[in-house]
């Protein structure tokens, strides 16, 4: 959606979800100028930019609310307009996600940061020239910041250490799409050469193999069956592999894959998080709900975010074992050993979970929440669920459809 901000010509995006995530993206551009209709099937959108302009700061502080989501806009609207303005930035709250590296990146493009009470204003003086940049860390965000920002760019830009992820290629496809000028090499390089103009693009985005995750993990823990319609298997392998492992059970087919638990006892494993191809950080709340009704010990060792496993004192109060270190429990590489961060866990099962009352903390720590409730006896409260809404599509409802009992204050559901 970001990406439709560079085109000369309007847009088509398909297989987009209505997630709040999609309305804050959704009123950015229209606060930018851009006209965002939507398209002839359900859950597409047409983005015409022809005729951005400026925004209003505290209209951008409004709709961002405590978004990330903003930082992207700022190479597209430094190639429109000269300017951008960047509010601050929230998001969930899983560990340090720092922002600097974005303003770094830019200015090294030749952009101006002015740091404000209200947040960041960016100048381009003159157009952005390519550069060389070297990646800390294989950082999603900050790629896309990167391809966003170079494709328009004078000259050539090469990115080193650069993520990876299915969704970054899909990026690539869409700005290929759209007159872009992009290689990938096998050692995380990835080279763009600036053209002077770009174009609309017609695309159907990715499903979100992180929610088709987060249902099949759901299926183990509650010793469901749940079939997810548009999963993929090339994306999941990863996943797919350590589900089997655990000793979870699917079948793909050519709409979708799913997933249940056949019987008998789940086994505990040994797991670290890492960077794509490797198993997704955003993998690993749900499934640490499914392990505590593993039989054994289970070693997580969380390599991406040094908090995220923060979420799993909750499952505790609901009768899980679970311990945390300081320590890395794994052979990787880890940015967090010698930091004093609780990254990594021991979960002793399988346990019985009993209903208790859940304060949502972040978009999967939530979504997994959901999951122990359902697979816990008795009833559970559980406060915030609006934060789910950023990253799962109408979830209360396939809840009820899954045969959940679920009420909101006043409204039985199901």
């Amino acid at each position: 959606m970001v990406a439709a901000l560079l085109g000369s010509a309007p847009s088509r995006l398909r297989n987009v979800p209505d997630i709040r995530d999609v309305r804050v993206v959704r009123g950015l551009l229209q606060l930018h100028g851009v006209t965002v209709r939507p398209g002839d099937e359900p859950g597409e959108l047409v983005m015409d930019p022809t005729r951005v302009e400026s925004a209003n700061v505290a209209d951008i502080d409004a709709h961002a609310g405590s978004s990330r989501i903003p930082i992207l806009f700022c190479g597209p609207l430094l190639h429109r307009l000269g300017h951008a303005f960047i509010p601050g930035l929230g998001g969930c709250d899983i560990g340090g996600r720092p922002i600097d590296f974005h303003f770094e990146v830019l200015r090294q493009f030749g952009a101006k940061i002015e740091k404000r009470a209200d947040g960041q204003y960016l100048e381009a003086p003159r157009r952005l020239r390519g550069t060389k940049i070297a990646l800390p860390y294989p950082s999603v965000g900050a790629t896309e910041q990167v391809l966003l920002t170079a494709v328009l760019a004078e000259g050539v830009t090469e990115l080193s250490n650069a993520a990876v992820e299915p969704e970054i290629e899909d990026l690539i496809c869409v700005l290929q799409k759209m007159g872009a000028i992009i290689a990938m090499d096998t050692d995380r390089t990835i080279r763009i050469t600036g053209v002077d103009q770009l174009g609309g693009y017609n695309h159907r985005a990715l499903p979100d193999r992180l929610e088709a995750a987060s249902w099949a993990s759901a299926a183990l823990a509650t010793e469901g069956n749940i079939y997810v319609r548009g999963a993929q298997q090339r994306s999941m392998m990863t996943f797919l592999n350590t589900y089997r492992k655990v000793g979870g059970a699917f079948e793909i087919d050519d709409e979708g894959i799913r997933f249940w638990h056949p019987g008998g006892q789940l086994k505990s494993i040994a797991l670290e998080t890492d960077v794509h191809p490797g198993f997704q950080t955003d993998w690993q709340q749900p499934l640490v709900v499914a392990l505590t009704q593993a039989t054994g010990l289970s070693i997580i060792h969380e390599t991406v975010y040094e908090s995220r496993l923060g979420f799993t004192s909750a499952l505790n109060q609901m009768g899980a074992h679970i311990q945390l270190y300081r320590e890395c429990l794994g052979g990787s590489n880890c940015r967090f050993g010698q930091r004093n961060f609780l990254h990594s866990a021991v979960v002793s099962g399988p346990t019985k979970l009993q209903g208790a009352d859940l304060v949502i903390p972040d978009l999967r720590g939530g979504f997994s929440y959901l999951i122990a409730a359902l697979a816990a006896q008795g009833t559970s409260r559980v406060h915030g669920i609006g934060l789910i809404n950023r990253g799962y599509e109408n979830f209360m409802e396939k809840l009820v459809e899954l045969g959940a009992k679920v009420e909101l204050p006043g409204k039985a559901l199901g």
